[in-house]
């Protein structure tokens, strides 16, 4: 199956779970304190929907279902979804039901605490299905982890990194006194950003950094060669067939000693030479000689057992690769598999839940620089991240972290979302007066303008990262 299609319909499965349990989180309070719920929808409806229990259609198979006082559909817009509640100035700007007086199955004739939780339920079902997927993760496949001490070989860093005082080969075990006890690339440039003092093994003893710099986490991730990367070794781990690299004969598990004449351990040393060659086709006097030229390259290759050390010359395709898949990394040490049982699951789901909210929201604080706008992305960003063939265990977890997401992003005190109601409650609660309702509709309308302006800075990055490199602009 096509990988588009495949990353697709991950994305689409994925934001309708997120979005119909959401939704529900503030349709349940509301059922529960006896609020009226017009409408329920997943996706938005502007002008039109693709189903509703309202439709002729459906109320004459289905009658009793549509005299119900909810109106359950989906619309054509898959940017969320809501739920409509009698009562309440939101983004359907209905404006009408507020001129006439409050009834007391309307949102805005409940107790302050009462729409607290209403508004609060959405990223309260968030949290929660995090905390289920996770915990439902570990109980299935269990968790494969890599500690930092089973990195025998250490860590390549680059040029910055070694002027700071790292060497080729350290272990990074502790940051500021915490101790970094697996690989997780997230965490682990997280932790490195943070700290004054690293604590590495070097050569089997402790040794102490002092960093003279205050990293910062965006810039150590986009570096390149990077901040730091596995010392892995250049073994192939697959040909693609028709590549340059089958047509001079390469295999898989041959290893890389050279390329262009410069002697080559690792990965990172055969990166550090593409960038260079990237650096010069990116030169606007880059001839088309020399883009010719560039496309030929010549390696040594050892095969795997030694027996076989040629000198080749590779012509490489269009988009100067050779056609080969690397070994992961990984794959050279020890990974750990823990399995838990129906008990242990839930505090496992419980921490992995806890440490994936911790480091997104301590991450927001890149959002408000210039790096982090760019990297703001939309769908198409949020559907690259799912893998190209389906993997269940992936999607859960994806999912899991996905609705983390969704449930930080709601809670921000932005005018519109759920976190700009609840300051609304929170002034109404320790002031004892409600925002008049022109005041709640310029705010709902300022809301709906920084999402849109956000949904549009969103979609330009994704266009200038996506799009356009597709069409080599």
């Amino acid at each position: 199956m096509n990988v588009i299609l495949i990353k697709t319909l991950q994305l689409l499965c994925c934001l309708s779970i997120l979005v119909l349990l959401h939704e529900f989180g503030h349709f349940g309070f509301s059922k529960l304190f006896g609020v009226r719920v017009e409408k329920f929808y997943m996706f938005f409806n502007p002008y039109f929907h693709l189903f509703s229990t309202r439709d002729k259609w459906f109320a004459r198979l289905f009658p009793r279902i549509a005299k119900n006082e909810t109106e359950y559909g989906i619309g054509w817009v898959p940017l969320g979804g809501y739920v409509k509640i009698a009562g309440m100035i939101d983004e359907s700007m209905d404006t009408e039901q507020m001129k006439q007086p409050a009834q007391v199955d309307e949102f805005r004739s409940q107790k302050v605490w009462k729409r607290f939780l209403i508004m609060f339920g959405g990223v309260l079902m968030n949290l929660i299905t995090a905390l289920v997927i996770y915990s439902a993760v570990m109980f299935t496949w269990g968790r494969d982890f890599l500690p930092m001490q089973n990195v025998e070989q250490g860590f390549q860093f680059n040029e910055h990194a070694q002027s700071l005082g790292f060497e080729n080969g350290d272990i990074p075990i502790a940051a500021d006194g915490k101790t970094i006890s697996e690989w997780n690339a997230g965490n682990v440039f997280r932790m490195l950003s943070k700290a004054e003092t690293v604590t590495v093994l070097r050569d089997g003893r402790e040794v102490e950094i002092q960093l003279t710099e205050k990293l910062n986490m965006l810039h150590i991730i986009q570096e390149n060669p990077p901040f730091l990367t596995f010392y892995a070794p250049a073994i192939i781990d697959s040909v693609l067939p028709g590549s340059a690299m089958e047509r001079v004969g390469g295999k898989a598990g041959d290893r890389l000693l050279a390329v262009d004449g410069k002697e080559i351990s690792t990965w990172t040393d055969f990166d550090d030479i593409v960038l260079r060659r990237s650096d010069v086709l990116a030169m606007p006097d880059c001839s088309a000689s020399d883009s010719l030229r560039l496309r030929s390259m010549d390696i040594v290759l050892a095969s795997a057992d030694g027996t076989r050390c040629d000198t080749l010359t590779l012509q490489l395709d269009e988009h100067y690769m050779m056609g080969i898949m690397r070994q992961y990394p990984t794959k050279f040490y020890d990974v750990v598999h823990e399995d838990y049982n129906i008990l242990s699951c839930i505090p496992a789901g419980l921490r992995r839940a806890w440490s994936t909210l911790k480091g997104y929201v301590s991450d927001l604080r890149y959002v408000a620089t210039a790096d982090g706008a760019k990297s703001v992305g939309s769908f198409i960003t949020i559907g690259n991240i799912f893998p190209s063939a389906w993997d269940w265990q992936q999607f859960w977890m994806l999912t899991a972290f996905l609705s983390i997401v969704l449930a930080v992003m709601n809670i921000l005190p932005i005018p519109g979302l759920d976190g700009g109601h609840i300051v609304l409650l929170f002034y109404e609660g320790l002031t004892g007066h409600q925002p008049s309702d022109r005041a709640m509709e310029w705010i709902e309308r300022i809301g709906l303008f920084i999402l849109i302006a956000l949904m549009l800075l969103a979609f330009s990055n994704d266009i200038r990262n996506f799009v356009l490199p597709l069409f080599g602009l």
